[in-house]
């Protein structure tokens, strides 16, 4: 652990703990973004592409913003890249002409559910990994980590 982060200055079990949380953390998100990667998508565009699809209609950029827990500005700009790789289109909702509402293409559902492959796999393989572990002692440390909010 030291050779990762040589100068916390510390021994306690609970601080290696803390680092190599987050050291796992940040790997996890590169070997997500990695799998994303060869199908054009980002973390955040899969996760837009996703709540689409599971919402089975188009969402205003609003719902889609609180669906991702982001705010307005974000999501704005997230559904630019999108619309600007062909994966969704923007609509003016007919109900109401103020409200934007973003629809997925075809080559977005597509880049969706090879996304949504990848992730399997991904998920699949730390599965694989962590075999042998106590899972449930792992579980009730993070979320006393959550709970805290340390």
């Amino acid at each position: 652990m030291n050779k990762i982060f040589p100068n916390i200055g510390s021994e306690r079990e609970t601080d290696r703990l803390m680092f190599s949380l987050v050291h796992a953390a940040s790997e996890l998100e590169k070997r997500y973004e990695a799998a994303l990667f060869p199908e054009g998508l980002t973390g955040p565009k899969f996760a837009a592409l996703s709540k689409l699809v599971l919402a089975g209609r188009p969402l205003s950029l609003g719902e889609l913003a609180g669906e991702l827990t982001c705010v307005r500005s974000n999501i704005t700009q997230l559904v630019d890249r999108l619309e600007a790789d062909g994966y969704v289109v923007r609509l003016v909702d007919e109900t109401d002409r103020r409200t934007v509402l973003a629809s997925i293409t075809e080559l977005g559902l597509a880049h969706q559910k090879a996304g949504a492959k990848r992730v399997e796999e991904l998920l699949e393989a730390l599965s694989e990994s962590l075999k042998g572990i106590d899972l449930d002692a792992f579980g009730k440390v993070l979320s006393v980590i959550n709970l805290t909010g340390t």
